[in-house]
C-alpha cells in the first residue's frame, strides 16, 4: 500500500517528532537499565533468591542483569533482519511496546514467597524479552532520526537521542531518591515496583508519537526501487562481516569508560580511596548533567568538520585522560574530584554526539538497520563486563595503572578499528561500491 501523502506542514515537523519518540526510546532504555541494575543489587536476592546465602542470592540476583546483554544480540539479528524488510517505524513500535511492557510486568511480579521458584523464572524470562527488544530499540531510533534528518543536520539530530544515556541515569537517580524516605519494609513491600510501573507512562507517550510518524524516507526509496534485501542478515554477515567486527571494536573505547566511570568508580572511591559514596555520586551526576549539553554540541560540530574526525578524536582524549583522572579522583581534593569527571566526560561526548550519525551511515540503506544493530550491540556486550574486569585487575596489582592501561588499550583497539571505516556514500543495490567520504 502506498504512504498517505501528508500534508507540507505535517511533513517538516516529521524530524521533530522523529527525535522526540526516538530520545523517548533511548531514555527508557537507560532508565531501565539503571533501575534494573539498583534493584538488582539492593532488592531482589531477598525478593526472588531468598533461600540463598546472602552473597549467592546477590550474585543469582546480578546475574539476571546479565541476562540481557546476551539477548541484545539475538534481538538485533531478528529486528534489524525485519527493519530492513518491512520498515523501520513498525519495528521501533514493536521493540517500544516489548521493551516497556517487560519492565512494566517486572513491577507486577509476584515474589518468592507468593509463587516459590516460579517468581526467578518469570523474572529471568521478563528480563530477556528486555535485552531482546533492546538489541533493536537503540538502532532503530538512532536511523529513524538520521534518515529524517536533512544531510547537513544528521550529526546534530541524531546526538540528541544519545542524551537518553544521560536522561535516563537522571531519572532512575530522581525516583530512587524520591523512595529514600521510604520504611525499608514498605520498600520491600511496594516501593521496589514504582521505578518500573513509571515505565508505563513513557512508554504510553512514546507509542502515541511513533505511531504517528512517517516512514523513514531513505527506507521508503529503496523499497519504491524494489531493491529490499530478501535476507539482510545473510547479506550482513557475508557481505558486510568485516565492518560488524570493526564496529564492534571501535565501540571497545566508550563502552569501557562509559561502565568504568559510572559503575567501578564508586567502589574504587569509597573502598580503596575511602571517599564519601554520596559525594562520588554527585560527581557522577554533573557530568551527566554535562553529556546533555555535551553531546549535542558536539553532534554539531560534527555537521561542521566532520563525523569520523571527531569520533576519533574522542576516542584519544578516553585513551589518554585516565592517567589524569586517577591521580585527581586520589587528590583527596572535592573540586579535583567534579573535574575530573568532567573532564574524562569531554572527549565521552565527542565521541558519543558523533557516533550515532557516523555509526548509521557505514551500511548500505537496505542493509542499514541490520549492521548497526548486529555491530553495535556486539560492542555493547563485550563492554558489558569492563567493570568486573576493572575489579579483576586492580585486585591483582593493587593498583589504578592496571585499569587506565585497560582503557587505553581499548582506546588503542578502538581508534584502530574507526580509522579504517568509512561512511557510505553509493547506495545502490545493484552496484554495492564503497566510497570513502570525508565528513
Amino acid at each position: 500500500m502506498a504512504q498517505v501523502q501528508r500534508p507540507l506542514a505535517d511533513r517538516h515537523r516529521q524530524p521533530k517528532r522523529v527525535v522526540i519518540s526516538s530520545l523517548i526510546g533511548t531514555t527508557i532504555e537507560w532508565y531501565e537499565f539503571f533501575i534494573y541494575g539498583i534493584a538488582a543489587a539492593l532488592i531482589f536476592d531477598k525478593l526472588f533468591f531468598p533461600n540463598h546465602d546472602p552473597v549467592v542470592g546477590t550474585v543469582l540476583s546480578l546475574s539476571t542483569f546479565s541476562i540481557a546483554f546476551v539477548a541484545r544480540p539475538v534481538g538485533a539479528a531478528v529486528f534489524g533482519h525485519f527493519g530492513d524488510r518491512i520498515g523501520r517505524k513498525t519495528l521501533l513500535v514493536v521493540t517500544l511496546t516489548l521493551m516497556g511492557g517487560a519492565t512494566f510486568l517486572i513491577g507486577l511480579l509476584p515474589t518468592y514467597e507468593k509463587v516459590g521458584t516460579l517468581a526467578p523464572i518469570l523474572l529471568v524470562i521478563l528480563r530477556f524479552v528486555q535485552g531482546f527488544s533492546l538489541g533493536g530499540e537503540y538502532s532503530g531510533a538512532v536511523l529513524m532520526s538520521v534518515e529524517h534528518a536533512p544531510t547537513t543536520r544528521r550529526g546534530f539530530i541524531s546526538s540528541i537521542v544519545n542524551t537518553g544515556s544521560a536522561w535516563g541515569l537522571m531519572l532512575a537517580n530522581l525516583v530512587f531518591l524520591g523512595l529514600a524516605n521510604m520504611s525499608e519494609q514498605d520498600f520491600e513491600s511496594y516501593g521496589w515496583r514504582i521505578p518500573f510501573l513509571i515505565s508505563g507512562v513513557l512508554v504510553v507517550f512514546g507509542l502515541i508519537i511513533r505511531i504517528s510518524l512517517d516512514e523513514s524516507p531513505e527506507f521508503t526509496q529503496v523499497k519504491n526501487a524494489g531493491q529490499v534485501a530478501r535476507l539482510p542478515i545473510a547479506a550482513v554477515l557475508t557481505t558486510h562481516a568485516r565492518l560488524v567486527v570493526l564496529m564492534a571494536l571501535s565501540y571497545l573505547s566508550i563502552g569501557t569508560v562509559f561502565y568504568v566511570v559510572t559503575i567501578f568508580s564508586i567502589s574504587y572511591s569509597t573502598e580503596e580511596l575511602h571517599l564519601d559514596k554520596s559525594i562520588v555520586l554527585r560527581a557522577i551526576l554533573v557530568a551527566t548533567i554535562t553529556a546533555t549539553i555535551g553531546i549535542p554540541f558536539f553532534g554539531w560540530l560534527s555537521d561542521k568538520i566532520g563525523r569520523k574526525p571527531l569520533f576519533l578524536a574522542g576516542v584519544v582524549g578516553m585513551g589518554a585522560l585516565p592517567w589524569l583522572w586517577f591521580p585527581m579522583i586520589g587528590s583527596g581534593s572535592t573540586a579535583l574530584l567534579f573535574a575530573s569527571f568532567i573532564m574524562l566526560f569531554i572527549p565521552y561526548c565527542a565521541n558519543y554526539g558523533a557516533m550515532p550519525a557516523f555509526y548509521s551511515l557505514i551500511f548500505p540503506t537496505r542493509v542499514r538497520y541490520t549492521g548497526l544493530a548486529v555491530g553495535y550491540t556486539l560492542g555493547t556486550l563485550a563492554t558489558s563486563q569492563a567493570p568486573l574486569l576493572a575489579v579483576y585487575l586492580h585486585g591483582r596489582s593493587g593498583s589504578w595503572v592496571s585499569i587506565a592501561l585497560l582503557m587505553t588499550g581499548a582506546s588503542v583497539i578502538s581508534f584502530l578499528a574507526a580509522l579504517v571505516m568509512s561512511e557510505w556514500k553509493a547506495d545502490s543495490d545493484t552496484s554495492l561500491q564503497r566510497e570513502a567520504v570525508t565528513t
